[in-house]
C-alpha cells in the first residue's frame, strides 16, 4: 500500500521528519547515558537510551517507508549488525554491561549505517587492517 511506501509524503515532508526523529533519538540517547551515571538512573538510562535508539530508527522510515526499511535490515549484508544492534538494545541490570552494551550497540549501529554507503565498510576494514 502508499502508505507504507513513504511515497505519499514530499520528499522535503520526509527529510523533515528524518531529521526530528534523528535528531531526538540522539538528544534521548546522550540523555539516557547521562542519567547512567546517577544514583538510581539505570532505569532512566534504559528508558530513555532504548527511546533514543527507536527513534533513530524510525527516523530511516520516513526516507524509504517501514515495510522497504525492514527488508533492508534483513538482508544478509546488515543482518549481524542489525541483530547485534536490536539485541544490545535489551537492558541488563548493570550499569558496566550498560556501558559496554552501549559501546557495542554504537559500533553494531555504525556498521549496519556503513552499509547504506557503497564501498564505506571495505574502506573501514582497509584502514583497520593497515593501522594494524
Amino acid at each position: 500500500s502508499k502508505v507504507l511506501d513513504a511515497s505519499t509524503l514530499s520528499f522535503g515532508t520526509r527529510v523533515k521528519w528524518f531529521a526530528i526523529c534523528f535528531a531526538v533519538g540522539i538528544a534521548c540517547s546522550i540523555l539516557g547515558t547521562g542519567f547512567l551515571w546517577l544514583p538510581s538512573g539505570l532505569k532512566l538510562f534504559a528508558v530513555f537510551y532504548t527511546i533514543g535508539n527507536i527513534s533513530a530508527l524510525v527516523s530511516t522510515c520516513f526516507l524509504m517507508g517501514p515495510v522497504k526499511q525492514l527488508k533492508k535490515m534483513f538482508e544478509p549484508t546488515r543482518l549481524i549488525a542489525t541483530i547485534v544492534m536490536l539485541v544490545f538494545l535489551l537492558f541488563w541490570g548493570k550499569k558496566g554491561l550498560a556501558l559496554l552494551f552501549c559501546i557495542l550497540q554504537f559500533l553494531a549501529m555504525t556498521w549496519y549505517s556503513l552499509s547504506y554507503i557503497p564501498y564505506a565498510r571495505d574502506a573501514v576494514i582497509k584502514c583497520f587492517t593497515s593501522c594494524l
